[in-house]
């Protein structure tokens, strides 16, 4: 571990992800100011539902 770093509880990692189309963005964007949220969580968000509901339908295995 590098000097002077805490531990994170959960091991975490970045994605870059190229040629998102601009209106995507800016839809995005408003949708996560309506619901008073940072990009970065209404994206977790929207994500982990959609995993979750992936789990339900048997087309993913169980998340931890």
């Amino acid at each position: 571990m590098a000097k002077g770093k805490e531990p994170k509880e959960q091991d975490s990692g970045a994605w870059v992800i190229r040629d998102i189309p601009r209106e995507t963005m800016h839809r995005t964007k408003i949708a996560a100011a309506i619901e008073r949220k940072p990009m970065k969580q209404f994206l977790l968000d929207l994500v982990e539902a959609h995993l979750q509901e992936m789990e339900k339908k048997g087309l993913l295995p169980k998340g931890k």
